[in-house]
């Protein structure tokens, strides 16, 4: 049995050598697969990457994103894993401590079937718990952390939290669960909510959510998107953009039921109405 880890890069070279140093660490129980896909780094990942005989490289041209990086990965690795093979997605941006992949196969294999993700903390000492995971409200269009929710923060120190989606900046996923919801839409969602949609989609085809407290990636605080455009047209319709409408349209279908589908374009208009006039007073 084989974890298989897809890390998505694009330059920041000194990033890509720490983390996989990291990897390399890990003290697990199964055999990792090192897989990076470069989209189009110019300042020497790639020459570093070609150098080193236990990484497999797939390349990209620069237009892959994190949605499309991954589904390269994932195209790459499906057509021959086994059915008992694992899936680990992280980023070059994190760091994680030696017994990160066994702390996420432990739960994945108590509570199987499972796709267990990871506890965000600080990169800087004391290491304050940043992210738990994503809780979803789809009436509301509604996206929170379950660090706000007393309760489910009260969670943590129990082991293991049950969450809506799951976030790819650490996350194991069994093989079956991956194919039975064949990947990756790089097409609506190639960058931002691609993670959590495919969370979305796992649940749905059967597999529980979870986050192991145990499993923790450091991070830097800031580490979502400060992107905000300079007009609407770059707001909704820029891929670099966290508000980029077709992603974000086809998230919260697949976030929806029928009955939610159905109300989608009233509540969508209400929501939007709102945060407006929020904005403005």
């Amino acid at each position: 049995m084989t974890v298989h880890v897809l890390m998505p890069v694009f330059n920041r070279l000194a990033l890509t050598q720490s983390m996989l140093e990291c990897l390399r660490a890990q003290q697990a129980d199964e055999l990792l697969a090192l897989i990076v896909i470069d989209d189009g780094s110019s300042d020497g990942t790639g020459d570093f990457l070609r150098a080193q005989t236990d990484v497999t490289v797939l390349q990209g041209d620069g237009s892959l994103w994190w949605g499309g990086a991954i589904d390269l990965g994932l195209r790459h690795v499906l057509a021959t894993a086994s059915a008992d093979d694992w899936v680990l997605f992280v980023n070059n941006d994190t760091r994680i401590d030696r017994g990160f992949v066994q702390a996420l196969l432990d739960v994945a294999r108590q509570f199987a079937p499972a796709a267990v993700g990871s506890a965000i903390r600080d990169m800087q000492p004391p290491h304050r718990l940043l992210s738990i995971g994503p809780l979803i409200n789809p009436w509301r269009l509604r996206v929170t952390d379950a660090i706000d929710d007393p309760v489910m923060r009260d969670e943590v120190a129990r082991g293991v939290i049950s969450v809506d989606a799951l976030s790819g900046r650490g996350v194991l996923y069994p093989v079956p669960a991956l194919r039975a919801v064949r990947g990756m839409r790089p097409r609506w969602l190639p960058h931002y909510l691609a993670d959590y949609e495919l969370a979305l989609r796992v649940r749905s085809a059967g597999w529980r959510l979870l986050v192991s407290s145990s499993a923790v990636v450091y991070s830097n605080e800031e580490y979502g998107n400060a992107f905000r455009g300079s007009n609407l047209w770059d707001r909704f319709f820029s891929v670099r953009s966290s508000a980029y409408l077709p992603a974000r349209l086809c998230f919260w279908w697949s976030a929806s039921s029928l009955m939610q589908r159905a109300t989608f374009p009233l509540r969508a208009t209400a929501c939007t109405l709102i945060s407006a006039c929020r904005r403005k007073a």
